[in-house]
């Protein structure tokens, strides 16, 4: 599978030809297009060596968790069916052509969510008149800390974070409503639930105590990214055909940050690795952080990504007839 979709931020990496419509692909999705499209060339060259069937996924909204999850439902596991999923994603600040791979669960589930806070508005001197939705906010905001701190154990991480809080117009004026906005990160499936639940209590009831409503809405969600530890020891093993044996780095453990590859995962055997897209070291224009408006990628990695991907298929469907 390779995404495709960008990010809506002004890119600023000088380069010839970035992009001008405050759009930028500063998570890699074209490379990671273009390497699959590389791909299937070479799958086209090779195809006498292909026993089964190949599927290739230009899959759309990954940044929102939505493509995965409409690709499935829209059948792309079927017909025929799908017996295992693999994709790739470029890492910048990694040396180039180095591959991560994570066993177990090495990547986060995120639940994203919006809190409307509703209230009375009124006079900001006659307090007593309204209800005010941004001192209910603030309650819920403090009292959701405490789910990870008191109610998580440590073994097991988790982080609520809020990023957005935005309510009233004028200073001498209390609002009717206030927007919080955040995401839940988790490693273990039920934890996030868990939390979700924990959180939907925390808001109704706080806002209730303090006579307004609340209401917790998800805008979107996906589910820890769990690799497949018999395919992930197989398929690098080919890897190291393309990258050599010290370029194949296999860890366990995993980071909050999320990818709906996930939802794959939970269908059928899946592999998900990082490439390596350049380091400082390299070059001075690599290594900007993922997301970044100066971040670049660099492109030599492109034939080996496609290598990687066609012959891992390859290779994979002569070993498991």
């Amino acid at each position: 599978r390779a995404d495709m979709d960008a990010l809506p931020m002004a890119e600023a990496t000088g380069l010839d030809f970035k992009s001008n419509n405050g759009s930028m692909h500063s998570c890699g999705h074209d490379m990671h297009t273009a390497m699959l499209l590389g791909a299937a060339k070479l799958l086209k060259q090779n195809q006498n060596e292909i026993e089964g069937t190949v599927k290739l996924v230009f899959q759309p909204d990954e940044e929102g968790f939505t493509g995965a999850k409409k690709m499935i439902k829209a059948g792309v596991l079927k017909n025929p069916d799908v017996d295992a999923a693999m994709a790739m994603h470029v890492h910048s600040g990694t040396p180039s052509n180095l591959i991560l791979c994570g066993l177990g669960t090495s990547i986060g589930g995120c639940y994203r969510f919006r809190i409307a806070v509703k209230g009375t508005g009124c006079h900001g001197a006659m307090p007593e008149l309204g209800v005010d939705p941004i001192n209910i906010a603030t309650h819920i905001y403090l009292s959701l800390q405490e789910i990870t701190s008191r109610e998580v154990t440590a073994t097991k991480p988790a982080v609520i974070t809020i990023g957005k809080f935005a309510g009233g117009d004028a200073p001498n004026i209390i609002p009717s409503e206030v927007i919080m906005e955040g995401t839940v990160r988790f490693l273990d499936k039920e934890v996030g639930e868990f939390i979700v639940e924990r959180m939907n209590d925390i808001i109704t009831s706080t806002a209730k105590l303090f006579r307004g409503e609340a209401e917790l809405i998800e805008l979107s969600s996906v589910p820890p990214l769990t690799n497949d530890d018999k395919l992930a020891h197989e398929v690098t093993n080919y890897m190291k055909d393309i990258v050599g044996e010290k370029a194949v780095v296999l860890f366990n453990g995993g980071g909050m940050g999320s990818e709906d590859f996930a939802s794959y995962s939970y269908e059928v055997p899946s592999l998900y690795i990082m490439l390596g897209a350049g380091s400082k070291q390299e070059n001075d224009l690599f290594g900007a952080p993922m997301h970044n408006q100066h971040v670049v990628f660099n492109e030599d990695i492109l034939p080996t990504g496609a290598a990687v991907h066609a012959y891992s298929a390859i290779m994979w469907l002569k070993n498991n007839k």
